[in-house]
């Protein structure tokens, strides 16, 4: 057999008329398409657990703040039992404050617990127009005495925690002053409360 005919065995092609139609349609697919973009890079899967979308926060419907947190000690027999005594104003800036105390062994409880309080003693606060007080009021709770009067236009003038039930009742124009000189910051946050409380029982009481 001479050379020059295996060689053009070998460069023989098979023509397409003879080729399966499936094989003559399909054309090779270019290696590495699928699983690659315009940049290169491999194309990553996408979890469908995870949402492309955050899930909004859902707000509670009352804010706190926290007014004390003490660390109490009860003795017994073996020695001393510490726990956590916490005081807080919760409120939905809009008339509705109340305060709370609770106490537990551990500082997550005892807030939970003083946020359960303060819910159950929620009290609800006659204001203006203007979210102010329609009329100046004071009160006294234990050792501390506060004054409040209306303040147009002038924000809200209060310290220590009174300014705290303030904020958190929504009421946005009035002078407070503390008369006392305790600084015991759970009975100032209780004396604001109750003149709060007392000016919506006059309030009502007008209204009759």
């Amino acid at each position: 057999m001479n050379t020059e005919e295996t060689k053009n065995e070998i460069q023989e092609v098979v023509p397409e008329s003879k080729l399966s139609p499936e094989v003559v349609a399909s054309p090779s697919p270019a290696p590495f398409a699928d699983k690659r973009r315009e940049g290169g890079r491999p194309e990553r899967k996408k979890n469908p657990r995870k949402s492309s979308r955050k899930e909004p926060r859902i707000r509670p419907e009352f804010d706190n703040k926290m007014v004390s947190i003490r660390r109490v000690a009860r003795v017994v027999a073996g020695g001393r039992r510490f726990s956590f005594s916490v005081t807080l104003v919760a409120g939905n800036r809009k008339g509705m404050v109340g305060v709370g105390q609770g106490k537990a062994g551990e500082t997550p409880i005892a807030i939970e617990k003083a946020l359960r309080d303060a819910k159950k003693n929620m009290i609800t606060v006659r204001t203006t127009k203007d979210m102010s007080i329609p009329h100046e009021i004071s009160a006294k709770y234990g050792s501390s005495r506060v004054l409040m009067i209306p303040a147009p236009g002038r924000g809200v003038l209060a310290g220590s925690s009174v300014r705290a039930v303030l904020e958190l009742a929504g009421i946005t124009s009035v002078n407070a002053k503390l008369l006392s000189g305790s600084k015991n910051r759970a009975n100032n946050a209780k004396v604001a409360v109750l003149a709060l409380a007392n000016l919506s029982r006059t309030q009502a009481q007008k209204s009759k």
